[in-house]
């Protein structure tokens, strides 16, 4: 037989079920787990348990799961490895009454979630809420930025039974699952169970009422009404749905009210199903039985074999011979017999006979209890006791107290309670009261009585008032009063009802209440009242609070101190209370503070300010505020402190100055500003400049700075600025400017150059590093030996690096020191190693001639020549020079003699300066002689005559004479050129060809030629050639071609300048180019000039002409370079010139123009012009 669907299960859930009519071998059904069916009065969801029916077995083993939820054995949606604890608070199950409503809540933290999850709601395993959300179901949501919590709700509004079962909640984010499955149990209200047929079961429910469109097949298990059923003609519907034919089903369902038709069709078709022929039964059991609860009921089958060994089970337990079930056998016929049918009988049987099975089920129905004994009418007073009796047809029966039409549940915190004494039933209220009065009834299942409550109220006398009070403020306020009746009331103040709280304290004991507020405040005062419930009378009461005036200084600081920052507004509040209401008053000293001005102070019901606006330093002072009322007075000392910045330190003094450094102080500011002066930041600039740089970003705690990485030589200045607490102070005054400047490093190479008896002449080299400050000479230092005191030689600084300390005792022996100067001071003393012994000391002359001038020293015409002979000999040596054993003309040649050498110097060099020069140096009887061999060479002139010696095929042979001047140097070959007569265009055939003929080949047939010669020697070829005067004619065989003559283009053309030079500013130690273009035929010749001079020889000049374009190169020019120039063009058909202007930028001392080269006269100059340029710029 067919399973009931239970009434608590949705209407959706009973389709699925129809796919678990009948097992197969190996399949799933669907078996009763309770034994019994039960009862109208608690019903609740059926369960099931899921079963296999192996073949050939009659064991039963299998897993209990509920209508609604899916097999277990079903895979999951969400494999449980996915599965992750989201939920931080999971729906529960809960109980709902029918109409009622519920709320099923689900959270979810959001702490590691970007985004919102994603939830859904489910009834059963496959039912989504989502879409019956709407009258009575809404699904909310809601998000706690505080705690970060997801809630999510699902609400049912007004509960129908068939809402119960299982829900399931999911919750999913990403790759995160989480599941919860909670149960809905719905209860109604108990009612007389319905004497139901078979037919009725397949009937719908009459329209308009609650569960109109429900299947009655459920209503077996459903607790209605009792209602009178029509007396209807005894008639076996399903014989008559078994013999008809089809197409009359609709027709038989219609007359006999069965509106069901799609479920009486499946009950027909197992029907028929189980109808089927059997082996082992000649007649099996009926589809279904029932009985009533006490009752006896038989269950008969006939078997088509007696011999078959017969087993009867209930819900899957065999049953065993007792009292309750006996079993009898009559023939073919089994029979089996239930005594005294209880609920619990109420299951699903089945027989087995071999390998067959036959199967019923058993209703068991509860009779009817009747009510004996009705209910009376009642009247009472508020207080009173109240008993409401009733008598049913049975003993302990289950009896529904109903107070208005609800349900009155046995809860023992309920004011109801409910007696039972046999068949009595008894309602009990102890205390009745005013909301009591209302109609109550009592329900069975067969019956139900009725009766009017009416709770009236007692007269109320007074026998305690309220009385009026003065309370001071802060202590207790205790109303009392008392009333004849024990009732409830409510304390109201000014009209407003007061609820209970911490604060306040409600007291009710029995005919006495109390109002107590432990602590009194101002706002307590007012007029109170008590009002008794359901009476329409009132007890009133005033209360007054008394308050002394007080000043609330706790926020202030140490000494009720208020600070305050210069130029902002102060507004300070000061809290006071006093009932009534104190009078403020604001003092300076004598004077009062006003409601108006800078300085005012303003009034409030609980707080008093005092306001300044752009705040002074001379603001800074008590302020004294008074408070006045009729209970008393207060009065305090607020003490008011203006802070600001703090005023400019002193311009700071710079101390003392380095190489690039310097040290720096300055006096702390006069005026702290109010606030201790934290540090200072200080900042430079160069003193042309007006931007400051900030030199330390820490606060500098002291009053000396020293600034660093400044660039020697440049003028700077610096500043400090004073930090306290509320800022930093404008700056201060500049400091004088002053420049970082070094002292040279010690001198270097210090040496003894020589002794006399009374002097010693020192001698050194200038020191590796000078600086910005230049140099300015030296000091020349000596202390005798034995002693530490040292004695200047030179009162005043000399610039040369030799000097002869005089004056000194022969025999003495001395300690020589030099030290270098400048603006800066005095570098470090450079000491001689040894001492020195003041005495002369002869050395032999002794000449050290170079190397380079052991052998003939060559030099071209023109070239200079200077020569540096160095020598030793002491004291006072003498050298003297020959030319070929004459006197040198010194107006010619150039003698220089020194101590320690002498130098030779021819500035523009003739071939007739060549031949031997005899050097000899004499000391006393000493002497010292060399020789130097000098020769000056020059191009050698043409050959003498070339001349054609023989014409042949392609050949010419030429011969001629060596030129009469070689140049005082050997010729060391000959070039020969051709040049054809059309073109008179030179080619060169033989070059360094050392004979005087030679034979030109591969000459052109019938070309006419010209041949020149040029003499080479070491300075190289000959300025001009000698040409043939006759040409050479390479005749061929034929008649002879006159060429026609034409005549030559003139490209001559005077010097003309295409690009004129450009007035340039250069720096100091940087090279400088100067640049301009010519053209000119034939090629002019280019020479520089500067300031109108011819510039030659000067190494620190280089000079470039390529392809017409001109350049100068000035090597790390100085302001000495400045001038202007110009660039000379010159050939046989004029000059042309061009000139700029250039200007050196950068200075350097007099020392370095002197190392460099530069004579003495011109750097005066120099230095005169540059003092006269800074004249004229101040």
């Amino acid at each position: 037989m067919e399973p009931y669907p239970c009434a608590d299960n949705c209407l959706e859930e009973s389709d699925a079920m129809a796919e678990f009519q009948k097992p197969k071998l190996g399949e799933v059904k669907l078996v009763r787990k309770d034994e019994g069916f039960r009862s109208s009065q608690n019903c609740t969801c059926t369960s099931y348990t899921e079963q296999t029916t192996p073949p050939e077995s009659g064991n039963e083993k299998g897993k209990v799961w509920s209508l609604g939820e899916g097999a277990p054995e079903e895979s999951e949606k969400h494999d449980d490895a996915q599965r992750s604890t989201l939920f931080v608070e999971k729906p529960q199950s809960g109980t709902v009454s029918v109409g009622g409503n519920i709320t099923f809540i689900a959270k979810v933290e959001a702490k590691d979630l970007l985004r919102k999850p994603n939830v859904k709601w489910f009834k059963g395993k496959w039912m989504d809420l989502a879409s019956k959300a709407g009258k009575h179901l809404q699904l909310k949501e809601s998000f706690e930025r505080h705690t970060k919590i997801h809630t999510f709700e699902m609400q049912i509004i007004k509960a129908k039974e068939n809402y119960a079962g299982n829900y399931r909640c999911e919750v999913s984010y990403k790759d995160k699952f989480d599941s919860c499955s909670f149960d809905l149990e719905v209860t109604e209200s108990s009612q007389a169970a319905a004497n139901i047929d078979i037919r009725s079961a397949f009937k719908r429910s009459g329209e308009g009422q609650e569960d109109a469109g429900e299947l009655d097949f459920s209503g077996l298990l459903k607790r209605r009404e009792v209602k009178q059923q029509e007396e209807e003609p005894e008639v076996d519907v399903w014989d008559l749905l078994k013999n008809a034919n089809p197409s009359e089903y609709e027709k038989i369902a219609f007359q006999y009210g069965i509106t069901d038709l799609r479920g009486m069709l499946k009950r027909l078709k197992r029907m028929r199903r189980e109808v089927k022929k059997s082996a082992a039964f000649a007649k099996g059991l009926d589809p279904a039985y029932q009985v009533d609860k006490g009752g006896k009921v038989r269950f008969m089958v006939e078997l088509a074999d007696p011999t078959v060994e017969l087993k009867w089970y209930k819900n899957g337990q065999e049953i065993r011979p007792s009292a309750k079930y006996i079993f009898e056998h009559k023939g073919n016929q089994r029979i089996l017999f239930i005594n005294n049918c209880t609920m619990t009988d109420d299951a699903r049987y089945y027989v087995t006979a071999g390998d067959e099975k036959c199967s019923t089920e058993l209703f068991v129905r509860d009779p009817p209890i009747l009510v004996t004994k009705g209910l009376e009418d009642t009247s009472t007073y508020v207080g009173e006791r109240v008993e409401l009796s009733c008598e049913v047809s049975e003993d302990d029966a289950n009896v529904k107290w109903f107070r208005n039409g609800v349900e009155l549940s046995d809860d023992p915190k309920s004011r109801y309670r409910i007696k039972v004494e046999g068949k009595k039933h008894t309602l009990i209220i102890e205390e009745a009261a005013k909301n009591d009065t209302a109609t109550y009834s009592v329900m069975t299942t067969g019956g139900q009585s009725e009766a009017k409550l009416s709770v009236d109220l007692r007269p109320l006398k007074i026998s305690l008032a309220l009385e009026d009070q003065t309370v001071r403020l802060g202590q207790e306020i205790h109303l009392k009063c008392e009333i004849s009746e024990n009732v409830e009331g409510k304390w109201y103040k000014n009209g407003q009802l007061i609820e209970a709280s911490d604060r306040v304290k409600l007291y009710h004991k029995g005919r006495i209440h109390r109002f107590v507020i432990p602590v009194s405040a101002v706002d307590d005062e007012g007029e109170y009242m008590f009002v008794p419930d359901a009476y329409n009378i009132n007890i009133p009461c005033k209360v007054h609070i008394v308050d002394p005036p007080k000043l609330h200084l706790d926020g202030l600081g140490e000494n009720n101190t208020v600070t305050v920052v210069a130029g902002n507004k102060l507004r300070l509040e000061i809290p006071i209370t006093g009932e009534p209401p104190p009078k403020v008053f604001w003092s300076r000293g004598d004077k009062m503070v006003t409601d108006s001005g800078r300085i005012r102070a303003e009034s409030y019901p609980d707080s008093s300010c005092l306001v300044i606006d752009a705040a002074e330093r001379d603001d800074s002072g008590p302020f004294r505020i008074t408070l006045k009322n009729e209970a008393g007075e207060d009065t305090a000392l607020i003490n008011i402190k203006v802070v600001d910045v703090p005023d400019p330190p002193q311009a700071p003094n710079v101390t003392e100055v380095g190489e690039d450094w310097c040290i720096m102080t300055w006096e702390p500011p006069a005026n702290d500003g109010g606030s201790p002066i934290l540090g200072y930041f200080i900042e430079r600039k160069k003193k042309q400049s007006s931007r400051w740089m900030r030199l330390n970003f820490e606060l500098c705690k002291e009053t000396t700075f020293e600034p660093k990485k400044m660039i020697e030589g440049v003028a700077y200045e610096v500043r400090v600025f004073a930090v306290n607490a509320i800022g930093m102070s404008k700056p201060s005054m500049p400091s004088k400017s002053f420049v970082p400047l070094a002292v040279t490093s010690p001198p270097t190479l210090l040496a003894v150059d020589s002794v006399t008896d009374t002097s010693v002449t020192m001698k050194w080299r200038p020191p590796d590093q000078i600086g910005a400050a230049g140099l300015d000479g030296y000091v020349v230092e000596y202390c005798f030996e034995g002693t530490d005191e040292w004695i200047v030689a030179n009162p005043e600084l000399t610039d040369k690096t030799k000097f002869t300390i005089n004056g000194l005792p022969t025999g003495a022996k001395i300690l020589v020191r030099v030290k270098a100067v400048n603006a800066a001071g005095e570098s470090e003393p450079k000491y001689h190693p040894q001492p020195i012994l003041v005495k002369e000391v002869i050395e032999p002359p002794k000449i050290r001639l170079p190397r380079h001038l052991k052998q003939t020293y060559t030099r071209r015409v023109g070239e200079t020549v200077n020569l540096v002979i160095p020598f030793q000999g002491k004291p006072r040596a003498k050298v003297s020079w020959q030319k070929n054993g004459s006197p040198i003309d010194k107006n010619d040649i150039n003698i220089r003699n020194t101590e320690n050498d002498t130098i030779i110097f021819i500035r523009k060099a003739e071939r007739g300066h060549s031949g031997e020069y005899d050097m000899k140096v004499e000391v006393e009887n000493l002497v010292d002689k060399a020789t130097i061999d000098i020769q000056i060479i020059d191009r050698p002139g043409p050959p003498e005559v070339v001349t054609i010696e023989d014409v042949w095929g392609e050949n010419v042979n030429l011969s001629w004479k060596p030129p009469k001047d070689d140049g005082n140097a050997a010729i060391t070959g000959y070039t020969i050129q051709k040049a054809d007569k059309k073109s008179m265009e030179w080619f060169t055939v033989i070059e360094h060809y050392h004979r005087t003929s030679a034979t030109i080949n591969e000459l052109v047939i019938g070309n006419e030629y010209y041949f020149r010669v040029f003499a080479e020697n070491m300075c190289g070829l000959s300025e001009d050639a000698t040409m043939t005067k006759e040409s050479a004619l390479i005749a061929k065989d034929g008649k002879v071609y006159k060429y026609p003559v034409y005549n030559d283009f003139d490209f001559s053309e005077r010097p003309l300048f295409t690009q004129p030079l450009v007035n340039t500013f250069a720096v100091a130690g940087y090279n400088a180019t100067l640049n301009c273009s010519v053209r000119g035929n034939p090629k002019p010749k280019i020479t520089w000039m500067k300031n109108k001079v011819l510039i030659m020889n000067d190494p620190r000049y280089r000079m470039f002409s390529n392809q017409g374009v001109c350049t100068l190169e000035i090597r790390k020019p100085s302001p000495y370079d400045g001038g202007t120039y110009t660039c000379r063009a010159v050939n046989e058909l004029g000059e042309a010139e061009v000139d700029c202007k250039l200007e050196v930028r950068g200075g350097l001392s007099f020392f370095k123009l002197l190392m460099d080269g530069v004579p003495p006269h011109i750097i005066d100059s120099y230095m005169r012009e540059v003092q006269a340029e800074k004249t004229e710029g101040k």
